[in-house]
């Protein structure tokens, strides 16, 4: 996937079409949903699921094109997911994640027509990952399809995949370029996620990335070797293995003994026993990089690399953003909190996903909710899933990049970016419900945190079988399982077909307190948001910021305006359809009648206008005159006597017909 060099091609190329790429001509399953019995929860959570699903099965799922079927595997009358808004390709990097996050579940035929997207044939019509220029990144494929098939149980996609693994990992062992080094017994060339030279410390690179933006370039990273790769070699290798021993080949030892050559030689140069985490990178003249890489530390955790003890020296030693796990830290010294490297100390959705995956595998119930809720408000506040956001104030902002000795490049951060959403349903199925396929079925280890509220997924299809789960208490151990009302084991066998409840009533969970408000998680009503007492740990309506607002339409946070209050503004509300929205939360549920006060901007030359609704019900046109020829100057307007019922009555000011909006929002208040 080419989301440097090639980017600024295909957004010229492929412009807004991508939008209107025509569905595939096959309705895809009904899609799960998900309820909170908290609706805190449900705003938060619930909210971010739903866009996620959107995000994959509708906005990313493109119709069948021929130019993908090299391999001659794919079903024309499937789709295919696209890696997301301005990249119209599903890239070998996107297609895998994507199908190993939540495609396979979701859609298996999907899935499987998207892995097959980025599988070509040679002259001899052997199957191989295709051969393009991130050579580095074949291999997180065979991890996909291993899971595609623990999911599916397609034995034809199976031995097709197996081919395919095989072909590929022989290419890669042989490779002059991102191939094997004998003398580390380590695979060389980029990072898995880092196809930018800001993805790396200088050495290799230099302090103006003089030689190249992109990656593979650099003959320092070329042949370098680097964590996240070869632990997805190590996983690789295992799958691999695992194929061959279902289909019964005799090259299953084979692989395992090379998996456990490439463990070893991953703990001997890259573990360090002095910061308690796995080094990011080895150059070819044995110089290490003592930094910390997101994606390395979570494969480490999710592929078993680690063992016990390290795994909770990395849980313990691992240095997070404000805002999530950042791809590479700390800042590289061409780079600094004010402008952050496209791949170094910022957030990508994506490694939150896999950190939060890593996370819940530990039992770090408290630390998964914390990164979980991260990505639900980023996603919330921002009207959808975008590609990168500033891991200090959580702004979308796509990071800077040296192009010489004069000028750094601040690059576009994309909307819709389907691993970004497939790493929050990710968080859900894997996290929260705890859903583990083999190949005798589907086991359940949940990881409900305190203060979220009993929680159901429904119309969850696995193979012939269609489940609802519901999840009751909070914690990780389960107290007892229900089946169809009958007690149980937290397993299902892979046979099972039709309708079926699962009900898992959990022990509780670790005391904490994830939002730092006084309130403990288990008696905190907004658990995952800084309240206070008398709310019971939910936010005082008397300020509420609205970059902390659920927003849509393409409303988002910005910063590139003075005077603001909190971490950011709103901008985007600039057409009909966008929405800020605001959880005002109440000690009572009488009925009652007050003042709401806006900050706002307005340099336009009219007065502005939006429409004022309570719990989605349009109440009036409100008016926001013009504060100033700057937008820079913020002013206050008060709407007197809006009527709120309930606990948790929502105010949401929106850009609906009749309105001229165009308006930049600060902070709401309800007194």
């Amino acid at each position: 996937m080419k989301r440097l060099g090639h980017a600024l091609l295909v957004l010229v190329t492929m412009g807004s079409a991508l939008a209107g790429a025509a569905a595939p001509a096959t309705a895809s399953p009904a899609p799960p949903s998900l309820v909170f019995a908290n609706p805190d929860s449900q705003a938060l959570f619930g909210s971010a699921y739903a866009a996620a699903l959107q995000n994959l099965l509708r906005t990313n799922t493109i119709a069948y094109d021929a130019k993908y079927d090299r391999a001659g595997l794919l079903d024309p009358a499937t789709g295919i997911v696209r890696a997301g808004g301005g990249y119209a390709q599903p890239w070998t990097r996107d297609a895998s994640v994507n199908s190993w996050n939540a495609a396979s579940l979701l859609d298996p035929a999907l899935a499987k027509n998207t892995l097959w997207a980025v599988v070509d044939k040679d002259a001899t019509g052997a199957l191989r990952v295709q051969q393009d220029d991130q050579q580095w990144d074949q291999v997180v494929w065979v991890t996909a399809a291993w899971h595609h098939y623990l999911v599916t149980g397609d034995r034809g996609f199976l031995e097709n995949a197996y081919r395919t693994a095989a072909d590929t990992l022989a290419i890669r062992e042989h490779a002059t370029t991102a191939g094997y080094n004998t003398a580390y017994g380590l695979f060389t060339g980029a990072s898995f996620f880092n196809d930018g030279i800001a993805g790396y410390p200088a050495p290799p690179a230099d302090a103006t990335e003089s030689v190249s933006t992109g990656s593979m370039p650099w003959p320092g990273v070329a042949s370098g070797m680097y964590l996240s790769t070869n632990e997805l070699y190590y996983a690789a290798y295992v799958n691999a293995a695992n194929m061959a021993e279902t289909l019964a080949r005799p090259e299953t030892a084979g692989y395992r003994a090379r998996a456990e050559a490439l463990r070893t030689a991953i703990n001997d140069h890259f573990w360090n026993p002095a910061t308690g985490l796995y080094d990011y990178q080895l150059l070819a003249d044995g110089r290490r990089g003592a930094f910390q890489e997101g994606t390395g530390l979570a494969f480490a955790l999710i592929f078993g690399v680690a063992n016990p003890a390290q795994a909770r020296s990395i849980v313990s030693h691992a240095r997070e953003l404000p805002w999530g796990m950042p791809d590479t830290y700390p800042n590289w010294a061409r780079y600094s909190d004010a402008q952050p490297g496209r791949h170094n100390a910022i957030v990508w959705p994506l490694v939150q996903g896999l950190w939060a995956k890593a996370l819940a595998g530990q039992g770090e119930t408290n630390a998964y909710a914390a990164e979980t809720a991260r990505l639900a408000k980023l996603a919330g506040a921002n009207s959808g899933f975008w590609e990168i956001h500033h891991g200090t104030t959580g702004v979308v902002d796509g990071g800077w990049q040296r192009l010489g000795d004069t000028v750094k490049f601040h690059w576009g951060s994309e909307p819709d970016q389907t691993w970004s959403a497939t790493a929050f349903l990710d968080m859900i199925h894997t996290g929260l419900f705890g859903l583990t396929f083999t190949d005798r079925g589907l086991s359940f280890t949940p990881h409900l945190p305190a203060g979220w509220g009993d929680v159901t997924l429904r119309n969850v299809r696995y193979r012939a079988a269609n489940l609802t789960v519901t999840l009751h208490g909070a914690g990780a151990a389960i107290r007892s399982v229900a089946v169809d009302g009958r007690a149980a084991r937290a397993e299902l066998p892979a046979t099972l077909t039709g309708d079926h409840t699962v009900d898992i009533t959990l022990a509780g969970a670790p005391a904490g307190d994830r939002d730092g408000d006084g309130v403990p998680d288990a008696q905190d009503r907004c658990a995952d948001t800084a309240g206070t007492a008398a709310l019971t740990g939910c936010p005082d309506p008397a300020h509420l910021e609205a970059e902390d607002a659920h927003n849509s339409g393409g409303v988002k946070t910005n910063v590139n305006h003075t005077g603001y209050s909190g971490r950011a503004f709103l901008d985007g509300l600039w057409a009909q359809g966008a929405s800020s929205s605001f959880t005002v939360h109440r000690t009572t549920t009488a009925p009652a009648r007050g003042p709401i006060t806006v900050r706002y901007a307005n340099a336009n030359s009219d007065t502005r206008t939006m429409t004022l609704s309570v719990d989605g019900q349009p109440l009036r046109q409100v008016a926001f005159p013009k504060v100033s020829d700057s937008w820079d100057a913020w002013g206050t307007t008060t709407f007197a006597d809006v009527p709120l019922t309930g606990r948790d009555p929502v105010v949401t000011l929106s850009y609906g017909p009749g309105d001229t909006g165009a308006i930049n929002l600060d902070w709401l208040a309800y007194r």
